[in-house]
């Protein structure tokens, strides 16, 4: 029996996958607790290959992707991370004027909460899978997880366009493919496209790892319906991504410091790492299956 089978077998038989269950409101964040603070802590921008920019800080990845008729913001920061996002884009010679499309990782508030003031400053449309819509148009009240705590919500963004998995949408004559990768949020997904560089082309991907946080229960009482068998399928499904060059929500999962410093010139093959994410992957995966081991023992 494969390994995705055993976890399958142990997710759909358990009698405890019932009903979902809140954060516990312990676990809500102490008033002046504040943040981690390599959440805020700047890091250089930097061009990671081909039409892929890093615009965020040290600890919450946010990404800019390039076009010919306007550009691609993937996630923010926390809510006052949009001076910090546009002074990175525009130290690299681009304008957040020209942001024409936004796109997110996870709607959990971390990389959500500058949205709603990113988009009406540039007017570019919010695309989004359908349960992470959800959770951005109500500002986070329906997050499975955070959402019962009023200091992990966010100013509420309209969502134009719905994206369903495996879905290819064209931006700016380019082919991006919307992976869901659930678990992490109900709605989380990655990102896929192909682009070039001095005349090589890499297989690109923004990828929402399968982490799971502090209180989040897989089969008694669990976060929420299904969620032990959306974590086994997103790490099934992302083993299998054949990718070049691949990044995520934040930069330590995607070994941000170790392949890069901010005095280092550019070089396209700085963040090739072909093997590497099956590698993050499957250590995810073995937390997971602790985890699972844990709450059925």
């Amino acid at each position: 029996m494969s390994r995705i089978t055993t976890i399958l077998a142990i997710t759909t038989s358990a009698v405890l996958f019932s009903t979902p269950s809140a954060f516990a409101a312990e676990q809500c964040m102490e008033e002046g607790a504040g943040w981690p603070m390599v959440w805020t802590a700047p890091y250089p921008a930097h061009r990671v290959v081909g039409n892929l920019y890093a615009v965020g800080n040290a600890g919450l990845s946010v990404f800019l992707i390039t076009t010919d008729e306007g550009n691609v913001l993937v996630n923010t920061g926390l809510a006052d991370s949009t001076a910090q996002i546009k002074d990175n884009i525009e130290s690299l010679g681009f304008s957040l004027d020209d942001i024409k499309l936004l796109l997110t990782t996870q709607a959990h508030f971390d990389h959500t909460a500058a949205f709603a003031e990113i988009k009406s400053m540039t007017g570019a449309e919010m695309w989004a899978t359908p349960d992470d819509a959800r959770v951005l148009e109500d500002g986070g009240a329906s997050d499975a997880h955070f959402g019962q705590c009023i200091e992990f919500r966010f100013e509420p963004v309209s969502v134009e366009r719905q994206l369903a998995d495996g879905e290819v949408f064209e931006f700016g004559g380019i082919e991006f493919t919307t992976h869901h990768h659930p678990g992490h949020t109900e709605g989380s997904s990655s990102y896929s496209w192909t682009t070039t560089d001095d005349g090589r082309e890499y297989r690109v991907a923004i990828v929402n790892m399968g982490t799971i946080n502090p209180g989040k229960q897989l089969l008694i009482d669990p976060t929420y319906p299904g969620v032990a068998e959306d974590f086994a399928m997103t790490f099934h499904k992302q083993k299998e991504m054949e990718v070049d060059v691949w990044v995520s929500s934040h930069g330590s999962q995607y070994n941000l410091f170790a392949k890069h410093r901010p005095d280092m010139p550019y070089d396209p093959e700085t963040f090739v790492d072909p093997d590497g994410l099956k590698a993050a992957v499957e250590a995810l995966e073995d937390l997971f299956q602790q985890q699972l081991n844990d709450e059925l023992n």
